[in-house]
């Protein structure tokens, strides 16, 4: 009730004061000014009067529906306010007696007068608009021009409120009022000019309007034809002056890519759809990040995290933090305000600011299940809590998590995630999606068809395009929107660091499907005559390739296509590749039941019986009857080669379903033993065939419970046939049933022919060898080799980069380059492709002992050599010579022939392969 009675005496003061400054004439403001003794005494009563104004009308004491009351006093004050004005002109404006603040304040009442909401006449009712039109007329017009006459009279003192102006002007000239804004926008241009008189360069007034115009924007002001206003007049008035005419076409083509990008982002800002949201999001990232202003660039950074973790994208949002962490450094300097968050205010310095967000991190990656990455971060930290801060309690812990996310990467399944092409056609989108093509990455378990609804359910009115090729310019000049959405595989990126290493498949298989920038789509195309018994003789795949800006994953579920080719695969080609296909698929399932005993036959029976019994799938007669006849060899001698290559990848598969079935033959139930034994008699039939027609080709002995990969046997190629790399310069292989990752196998004891050697030069794939078969009993069978292995090499290779140019490619903010030096942080952020984590091959070799004289040391080198042999070893290993190069453990089993084996290496040498 108090309030309500001091508001309403309040409302009756300023009538009264309303009614009085109403009945004053310009005699009567003149005797008043007149009143004052000083100068002094005239300045103070102005910057008050000024600041009671200001108070008022933010702070309206009648209620909004009294439009009456509000015209009024509107009417009242700016007439009050010319005439203060005219005052000033007079007394304060020249050098000597100019009076700064005072004429700050009265710039601040005039652009408060103006932007006031009950101004604002383009929000009311067209009947209201006209009736305050009529009787009052638009006072916007009246004080902004006002406003401008008087910011031309200031003269050598307008550097003065430059930049503190800049965001009242702005504010001031969004408003949606034509006549008004060709009126205030030149001043811009004046405080350009008179900045760069002063300094050579108008870097503050750039500064505060890109800083304003983020936030004005936002809040609602702006639009299409602001922009084009804008445009228009400062390029109009830079024609007079060439000296500065560069730099202002730079500052507004500037501002102008800056209010598309922020139209966009408020255009989506309550969108239900978070994915437009995100884009905008992260196309306003890159452009504070390109021209430098790390405080945006941080605010929106944050932005983007929080949409993410709404939507439970824990990697992305990991991606997205981590872009903080590369603008500080590992120093005990104190962190600069636009570098800060408001999450981590407690941080004080860059080590802790930087500390806190890797954790933060960390737990995201978890989520996630991203463990590689989180593995990198936590030998980042790890490095510092030993050898800088030397906090050993944190580094155990580090440690701890770190054995956690090795085993989990081990044990724990991970989906891959399927990807897809999606394009946005018609001028019905808006301008960050129209006509565009992006790369999505899929959720868990997420088929292609709820991924599509899903994407139709954003966007009601589209229409679903059942082809899969561009569509002409007929469809992406249309008014409507049409979606084109299908299903592509990634392509493997080489991995030197897994060469000639026995990696496991947990490993490997997460990066076919991770760390991925190129995709494919396959499709089968007819050519030619088609023969209804055999549709390989003229099965032609089209293949489409596609490159992402940014890999994947990224700060988003998805990026656009930035280029895309198309390339042809001929019939015989297919079938190379297919049959590379399903070699590996066989060597993959192979390694699968030799490391796990409990998974079911199943699979392995369905694909060695499609292959060996000929009533199932045909095997490979179909392409015997298409290309090894006398007839194919004639027309294309060209492909001799070629059908060189698919005869050896036939006989190879001989004896890796030979693998396959010895592994079955020992996992099959009893009720399925007569389909194994029907197995095996087709399979012999089909040896013998092969053998005789394909030569023999042989795998070395494997060990009676598990059969491995053969050593230096195997080469990876990954998504890439080295046929069609070597003849058509392809870029992937495809098989009729679009897989991953295929092998090419070649015979290690014999030389290949010179046909053989001019394809097989012509692979730049690294060679991967399966895993040893041994199995493992216990822990203590596990010895390390005393010198250092080759991947500690690579790591400390890695750690020897420069960290700046370490993480861009995989957080997708900027094209490869080095930035030059004497730059700001985030300007040397370069995004070059960065180094996968570090996760070295477990190789299994023998303990270097040191001899005997030398094992006073041995306690400070058990620091570096992790030993891994038992109290009854290490008796044994006493005994051995001292220059013995490699010790041997005992192996209590014995072979197969009865006869005790003494020292035994767990791994092979040549000469056992």
């Amino acid at each position: 009730m108090k309030a309500i009675g001091f508001l309403r005496n309040v409302s009756h003061f300023v009538a009264c004061m309303t009614a009085i400054l109403s009945q004053m004439d310009n005699q009567h403001y003149s005797f008043y000014i007149e009143t004052f003794q000083t100068s002094s005494e005239l300045v103070d009563f102005l910057m008050e009067t000024f600041i009671m104004f200001k108070d008022l009308i933010g702070k309206n004491v009648y209620p909004s529906d009294w439009m009456a009351m509000s015209m009024v006093q509107n009417r009242v004050f700016l007439r009050a306010i010319n005439k203060f004005a005219e005052t000033m002109n007079q007394k304060f404006l020249e050098n000597m007696n100019f009076e700064e603040q005072l004429w700050n304040n009265y710039f601040h009442l005039a652009v408060a007068f103006i932007t006031q909401d009950s101004l604002q006449l383009e929000n009311f009712s067209h009947a209201k608009y006209n009736k305050i039109l009529n009787k009052y007329g638009d006072m916007r017009r009246l004080i902004g021009f006002a406003i401008r006459d008087t910011w031309y009279q200031l003269g050598q003192n307008k550097i003065c409120f430059i930049p503190g102006m800049v965001g009242p002007i702005l504010e001031m000239t969004l408003i949606p009022e034509v006549e008004l804004r060709k009126a205030t926008i030149p001043i811009f241009f004046d405080m350009m000019l008179c900045e760069h008189e002063k300094t050579g360069e108008f870097r503050k007034f750039e500064n505060e309007i890109i800083l304003k115009l983020d936030h004005e924007v936002e809040g609602g002001r702006g639009d299409e034809q602001y922009m084009q206003l804008f445009e228009s007049i400062l390029m109009e008035y830079t024609s007079q002056y060439p000296d500065i005419s560069k730099s202002v076409e730079n500052f507004v083509s500037l501002v102008k890519g800056l209010l598309e990008k922020l139209l966009d982002y408020r255009a989506v800002m309550n969108d239900e759809s978070k994915d437009n949201r995100m884009s905008c999001t992260v196309n306003l990232l890159n452009f504070y990040k390109d021209i430098n202003r790390e405080g945006m660039y941080i605010r929106y950074l944050y932005k983007l995290r929080d949409l993410h973790l709404d939507c439970e994208n824990y990697t992305e949002a990991a991606y997205t933090l981590l872009l903080h962490t590369w603008l500080l450094k590992w120093s005990d300097e104190q962190c600069a305000p636009q570098v800060m968050s408001t999450e981590f205010q407690c941080s004080q310095t860059h080590r802790q600011l930087k500390e806190n967000l890797y954790e933060k991190i960390i737990e995201y990656f978890d989520k996630g299940k991203m463990w590689e990455e989180a593995i990198s971060l936590c030998k980042e930290l790890a490095e510092q809590y030993e050898m800088e801060v030397f906090d050993y309690e944190l580094l155990s812990q580090n440690l701890v998590q770190q054995a956690k996310f090795y085993e989990s990467i081990m044990k724990i399944l991970r989906p891959k995630p399927d990807y897809f092409a999606v394009g946005y056609y018609g001028q019905g989108f808006p301008t960050f999606l129209r006509n565009k093509v992006f790369i999505y990455r899929g959720k868990e378990y997420e088929r292609r068809e709820d991924f599509q609804a899903q994407l139709m359910s954003q966007f009601p009115n589209a229409e679903k395009m059942n082809t899969t090729s561009a569509p002409g310019d007929d469809v992406k000049n249309s008014p409507g929107q049409y979606i084109q959405c299908f299903t592509v595989q990634p392509v493997l990126e080489e991995h030197p660091r897994f060469k000639n290493k026995p990696v496991p498949d947990q490993i490997i298989n997460f990066y076919k499907s991770n760390y991925v920038q190129r995709f494919h789509y396959s499709r089968p195309v007819r050519k030619g005559s088609v023969d209804p018994e055999n549709e390989f003789a003229s099965m032609w795949i089209e293949r489409t390739s596609f490159v992402t800006a940014y890999k994947l994953p990224g700060i988003l579920r998805w990026f656009e296509v930035v280029s895309m080719s198309q390339t042809t695969i001929s019939p015989l080609e297919n079938a190379i590749e297919t049959m590379s296909m399903t070699n590996e698929k066989i060597l993959m399932l192979i390694n699968q039941y030799q490391s796990d005993e409990n998974l079911p036959i199943n699979p392995l029976s369905m694909l060695l019986n499609g292959i060996v019994d000929p009533a199932v799938m045909g095997g490979f007669a179909k392409y015997e009857k298409a290309f090894f006849t006398d007839e194919y060899t004639k027309n294309h001698p060209e492909d001799q080669e070629k059908l060189n290559k698919l005869k050896d990848l036939i006989a190879w598969q001989l004896p890796f379903l030979g693998a396959g079935i010895k592994i079955h033959e020992r996992r099959v139930s009893e009720n399925l033993r007569p389909f194994h034994e029907r197995m095996e008699e087709c399979f012999k039939h089909l040896k013998v065939k092969v053998e005789k027609q394909y030569g023999v080709r042989e795998l070395p002995d494997f060990d009676d419970k598990r059969v491995g990969r053969p050593r230096s046997m195997l080469r990876s190629y990954r998504q890439m046939s080295v046929i069609s790399l070597a003849s058509m310069n392809s870029d992937c292989s495809t098989p009729n049933k679009i897989v991953s990752e295929s092998f090419e196998l070649e015979v290690a004891p014999q030389k290949p022919t010179k046909s053989e050697e001019n394809v097989l030069q012509t692979t730049t794939q690294p060679e991967v060898k399966m895993r040893r078969s041994k199995k493992r009993t216990k822990r203590s069978s596990v010895v390390f080799a005393d010198e250092k292995p080759a991947p500690d090499l690579c790591l400390s290779d890695m750690k020897c980069l420069s960290r700046k140019y370490e993480f861009m490619s995989d957080t997708n903010l900027s094209e490869h380059a080095v930035a030059p030096q004497k730059t700001s942080v985030l300007k040397q952020m370069s995004f070059a492709s960065r180094s996968m984590p570090t996760i070295p091959g477990l190789t299994l070799s023998v303990v270097c002992t040191p001899p005997a004289d030398e094992t006073i040391g041995s306690h400070r080198l058990s620091q570096q050599i992790l030993p891994a042999t038992l109290e009854g070893d290490k008796k044994t290993l006493k005994k051995k010579k001292k220059n013995q190069f490699f010790k041997t453990i005992r192996i209590s089993k014995l072979p197969e022939d009865g006869k005790h084996s003494g020292e035994r290496n767990f791994e092979p040498s040549s000469k056992d392969l």
